[in-house]
């Protein structure tokens, strides 16, 4: 084209110009690597085959070159931060908040007091929504201390302290335990986390007691399990001449069920009551419960230290530079008939069942 211009010659290098002839006449400019997008124009990557072919346009005005090349730019390479400020107005919940906290139950949670700070109106229940959960009671530092006193230092039984501060013999055994873990640790020098104790114990109910004062017992003592056996519901005939006792009520459950009072954690807390009954005073009677009761675990302590023994004699002990090595005597005959008695060698470690291997007669022989 020798007459065209130089300048409009650059431009339609760089734009091809597609005309269009539908309802009005449309102009259309794809940029030569530039595409527009809501932002401004862009890179377009689109091949070049896909592209309209090229046509020659020249009764298109230079102004309209000029405008087209305006309009393609490149678009910044970074955008800069929002300077929009944060919003000051509050939510209605959290002002809400704010007032409850001004409040004169807000102050109270935050100052605290004696007891565990629950929201709620009650001692025992942590979460308002269900009151369902109830948050059981827990000895305090002082009464653990006493119990732990009792039995190490006084000598007394584990049933009498029990009986006599209104706590399970089982944990009046975890506590002395757990003390004696502690006295161990404070003797070698190792650290403990009171500031973490002291804030458990600050969010749950305690029970205290003190030596000479009117106390609220911690739980029951001598709660019987309900066995799964007496879940059922049963009509015996009884004669009228009969006295149906407790031992006749476990027999109609099953055979070999033991009486409430067989079961019993503490026995010895049933008969004293029976005598209390019978006109005995409750101070002699109370002083015969802590003698039998130190009778019992007294028979327990030795029959312990005779097991250790034996156990000692029966172990022939080997010691070298790493390790100490014990031999025992075994006998093959301790394995029982079928080889699964619990005198056999290994029996702590379990058996497998027989359920699987063929040739085994798998007919129970007892009835459960």
């Amino acid at each position: 084209m020798p007459n065209t211009p130089p300048k409009l010659l650059v431009l339609l290098k760089s734009f091809k110009v597609q005309i269009r002839n539908h309802d009005n006449l449309s102009v259309q400019a794809i940029g030569a690597g530039c595409r527009r997008s809501r932002r401004g124009l862009i890179t377009d990557s689109r091949s070049p085959s896909k592209m309209p072919p090229r046509i020659r346009a020249p009764s298109v005005s230079l102004s309209t070159d000029v405008s087209l090349h305006a309009h393609c730019r490149t678009a910044p390479l970074a955008r800069a931060f929002s300077t929009t400020p944060c919003r000051e107005k509050m939510s209605r919940a959290r002002q809400q908040m704010y007032q409850w906290i001004k409040s004169r139950e807000g102050r109270e949670l935050a100052e605290g007091g004696r007891g565990p700070r629950y929201l709620g109106p009650f001692q025992d229940q942590p979460f308002p929504q269900n009151p369902l959960f109830r948050s059981q009671p827990v000895l305090d530092e002082q009464t653990r201390e006493l119990i732990w006193d009792k039995v190490t230092q006084r000598g007394e039984s584990l049933k009498a302290v029990s009986a006599e501060m209104g706590v399970d013999v089982r944990r009046v055994a975890a506590v002395v335990r757990l003390k004696e873990v502690e006295k161990q640790w404070q003797r070698d020098g190792k650290k403990l986390a009171i500031p973490y104790a002291k804030a458990v114990m600050s969010m749950l109910p305690k029970t205290s007691y003190r030596e000479g004062e009117q106390n609220v017992p911690h739980e029951p003592v001598n709660e019987v399990h309900v066995h799964k056996l007496t879940m059922q519901q049963l009509f015996v005939p009884v004669s009228e001449s009969r006295h149906f006792t407790r031992e006749d009520a476990a027999k109609a459950f099953h055979d070999g069920m033991l009486s409430a009072d067989a079961r019993s954690p503490q026995p010895e807390l049933i008969a004293m009551e029976r005598e209390i009954l019978a006109g005995k005073s409750r101070d002699e009677s109370m002083e015969k419960f802590r003698d039998a009761t130190q009778k019992e675990e007294d028979a327990v302590a030795r029959r312990i230290v005779q097991q250790q023994q034996k156990e000692e004699k029966m172990t022939t002990r080997v010691q070298t530079d790493r390790y100490e090595f014990r031999f025992k005597e075994v006998n093959v005959d301790d394995a029982g008939r079928d080889g699964r008695s619990r005198r056999a060698t290994g029996w702590r470690y379990g058996a497998p069942l027989d359920d699987r291997k063929r040739g085994v007669v798998k007919i129970p022989t007892s009835v459960p």
